[in-house]
């Protein structure tokens, strides 16, 4: 996927606008929001949530160690490990493994990291057909390839009627609206798809060290028929995905499914371990491993740790205001919403995502739903002071926030300049008591009217109302 995080501000602004959006995203609060609000009174939330974080906090202090468990322990049970420095390293090796074995067409799961890797583009450009089987990928995959709005959810942002339409276009059959036929339509036009292929490309919700193995976690089925049909299964993750034990990885899948889609446990779970063994009736002939870098590394030991504890749920997204306004397709690269503004800049460069680190509210609701307590306002936070810091932000919005910074360190001058700013506020206000144009405020006035002061400050109330209570 391209990196358009540049034209962010356009894109939302285009996104608030398209009222059908609008409408689709209502799905977030009417369904993920509250059925994860149900999921989690099943289960001491915050008692499960300090124990994951502990855990996760264990691989990654000693990420190396437990890396080099998981590669000696697949590998002695037949798999092959390679490790990949970037993503377009990553999917070089994966097109090596399609080229070594003859490969003409792959079968997909949703992969936020192959979307990292760009991997349908570079498998393309050499022959290979690459099928997307997750139904909302295979959806965007036959929209001119559009890239996913939600990490959980890729097709959030469309609607029954928008899809009815495009199957219709693309399946040349009559066009359904009824959901289950859909499905169906959808699953006759992709079971070929699974017969045929040669080669089955998952993802990795997570590593498990000590045993050499791989969970890959789904509501379809589909990563079942890309795993056991082909002779070859390549699962592509992120490094930091490793779990020491399968008891971490059980406290996980505690929180994984409910803070992603509010279930207590995803409809399909597979823990896979090395290719087809002699006597097996099904699986893999070859399995690799392909491990990424892309950055992750960078973060190691420095203050962005913690977004490695990341575990891809989405709640964060989901329970964004700013992401349940504008979508996945503003933030203009793999990873939207709150966990998309700290990861797309450690991964992409800072200076290529100035204003993701601003698309935020600093509400903390992120915080207060992060299954592994990433700390993601915080985060923020110190990424719009590196910003300010290296001067990539404007020169009068750094000029603005010095000024404020000034008074805000001298009591006696902020309390005098607030007491005067506040009767120029009422008298802006007028009779409506409303300002409707607030010199250097034109992003709130333009699209709403700011309710005008009373004229005194708080100090000020709260003095008068303390007298009139004495």
């Amino acid at each position: 996927m391209q990196v358009q995080t540049m034209h962010f501000k356009a894109r939302a602004g285009s996104k608030l606008a398209d009222q059908r959006l609008q409408q689709n995203l209502t799905k977030l609060s009417t369904k993920f929001v509250s059925a994860r609000a149900s999921a989690v009174l099943d289960i001491d939330f915050e008692a499960t949530r300090a124990a994951l974080k502990e855990r996760r906090n264990r691989a990654l202090d000693n990420l190396d160690v437990w890396l080099d468990t998981f590669e000696r322990e697949a590998t002695r049970r037949g798999a092959t490990v390679l490790y990949a420095e970037s993503t377009q390293d990553a999917a070089k090796l994966v097109a090596e493994i399609a080229r070594k074995h003859e490969v003409k067409k792959v079968i997909k799961t949703k992969s936020m990291v192959s979307e990292e890797m760009q991997l349908n583009r570079v498998l393309g450009e050499m022959g290979v057909q690459s099928i997307e089987t997750d139904l909302g990928e295979y959806i965007l995959q036959i929209n001119d390839n559009e890239p996913p709005s939600h990490i959980i959810a890729p097709v959030v942002h469309k609607d029954k009627d928008e899809i009815a339409d495009l199957f219709a276009k693309t399946h040349n059959k009559p066009r359904l609206t009824d959901i289950p036929e859909m499905t169906r339509e959808a699953r006759e036009v992709l079971r070929p798809h699974f017969m045929s292929a040669d080669m089955g490309v998952t993802g990795g919700n997570f590593l498990i060290a000590e045993s050499g193995s791989v969970a890959v976690v789904t509501n379809e089925g589909n990563e079942g028929m890309c795993t056991v049909m082909p002779r070859v299964h390549v699962a592509v993750t992120g490094i930091e995905k490793v779990l020491p034990t399968l008891e971490d990885l059980a406290t996980a899948m505690r929180l994984l499914p409910r803070s992603a889609t509010g279930q207590t446990i995803s409809n399909y779970f597979s823990l896979l371990t090395g290719p087809r063994a002699e006597g097996e009736k099904d699986g893999p002939e070859h399995m690799y491993f392909v491990l990424v870098d892309g950055g992750r590394t960078g973060l190691i030991g420095g203050e962005f740790q913690e977004m490695l504890r990341c575990i891809r749920c989405g709640a964060c997204m989901n329970h964004c205001p700013v992401y349940q306004k504008i979508g996945g397709h503003a933030y203009g690269w793999v990873y939207p919403g709150p966990m998309g503004s700290v990861l797309t800049p450690a991964y992409v460069g800072i200076e290529r995502a100035l204003d993701l680190p601003q698309a935020a509210t600093l509400c903390g609701e992120c915080n207060s739903v992060c299954p592994v307590g990433i700390p993601l306002s915080d985060l923020l936070r110190k990424l719009r002071e590196k910003q300010t810091e290296r001067q990539l932000r404007p020169r009068s919005e750094r000029l603005a926030l010095a000024a404020w910074g000034y008074l805000a360190k001298r009591p006696t001058a902020y309390a005098l300049f607030t007491k005067l700013a506040v009767r120029v506020l009422e008298r802006m206000g007028g009779s409506g008591k409303s300002i409707s144009r607030l010199p250097f405020g034109a992003g709130w006035t333009g699209t709403r009217d700011m309710p005008a002061p009373v004229g005194r400050t708080f100090r000020e109330l709260y003095k008068a109302q303390r007298s009139h209570i004495g």
